[in-house]
């Protein structure tokens, strides 16, 4: 363990093996650091926040904040989990959660949080997320495995993300974002399927071949959503990829899903 003169580790932090605190950084009381991360300068862990193992916070980095919600107090219930190998550049932040909702906001593995990028209270983020510079999102949020947001976008609250979509640079999302779909612009809409991303986690050509087909049948085809829904439903009984997106779909409650201009 290196701590740094200049840094202040409060009286019941716990820090693991070859944790390094760089200088000017503060680790609240109730904070729990992984071995071998690295703080560093000042970087903050505060509130009850519990980061993984081998993370990285660059200066300015704040994690554990309190919900920005008016007249909300600090409590133990209110927490944020952090898992292991993740990254949080310059200003990035994460905050604890609300207890009447559950109190927890966590966020995966392999997570890579650019500058100035935010994730509010009560968020559950996956494994492998990356966000790119300033995109925030807004409380609530469920984000599956493997997304990537371009800079500037930003997610209303209550949202849900599938695993392996892509949200475009400066786009606003207010609507659900089916698993393997990327979306576009301000409102955000549906413009096809994240084929790069699906390339690159080596997805084979018939599973793309599948995920394209029933893409296109539920969103392309004749008659209303709701029937080619149901439709898709009987046609793919049998196919997980495609069932992915059509259980995300039909599991939806009040939000709509982001579909094609």
């Amino acid at each position: 363990m290196d701590i740094h003169p200049s840094a202040c580790v409060e009286d019941g932090a716990e820090l693991g093996d070859g944790v390094r605190v760089g200088p000017f950084c503060h680790v609240g009381p109730n904070a729990r650091i992984g071995a071998g991360s690295v703080l560093m300068s000042h970087s903050v862990v505060t509130g009850h926040t519990e980061l993984g193992e081998k993370c990285v916070l660059h200066p300015h980095a704040v994690l554990g904040g309190v919900p920005q919600v008016i007249g909300f107090d600090s409590t133990p219930e209110s927490r944020l989990i952090v898992g292991n190998n993740c990254v949080f550049r310059e200003y990035a932040t994460a905050h604890s959660g609300m207890p009447k909702f559950g109190g927890l906001t966590r966020i995966g593995d392999n997570c890579f949080i650019m500058i100035g990028a935010h994730i509010a209270h009560d968020n559950r983020i996956g494994n492998h997320v990356v966000m790119a510079n300033n995109v925030s999102l807004a409380g609530h949020i469920e984000v599956g495995d493997h997304v990537w947001f371009g800079g500037l976008s930003a997610v209303h609250q209550f949202s849900r993300i599938g695993r392996n979509a892509f949200i475009g640079g400066g786009a606003i999302v207010v609507e659900d974002v089916i698993p393997f779909g990327s979306v576009v612009g301000n409102h955000a809409k549906l413009s096809g399927l994240n084929m790069v991303g699906l390339k690159r986690r080596g997805f084979s050509k018939a599973d793309i071949r599948d995920i394209r087909a029933a893409y296109k049948a539920i969103f392309h085809g004749e008659g209303l959503f709701r029937d080619r829904l149901e439709q898709a439903a009987k046609d793919y009984a049998d196919n997980a990829l495609a069932m992915e997106i059509i259980s995300f779909i039909q599991t939806g409650e009040d939000r709509p899903i982001c579909k094609p201009a």
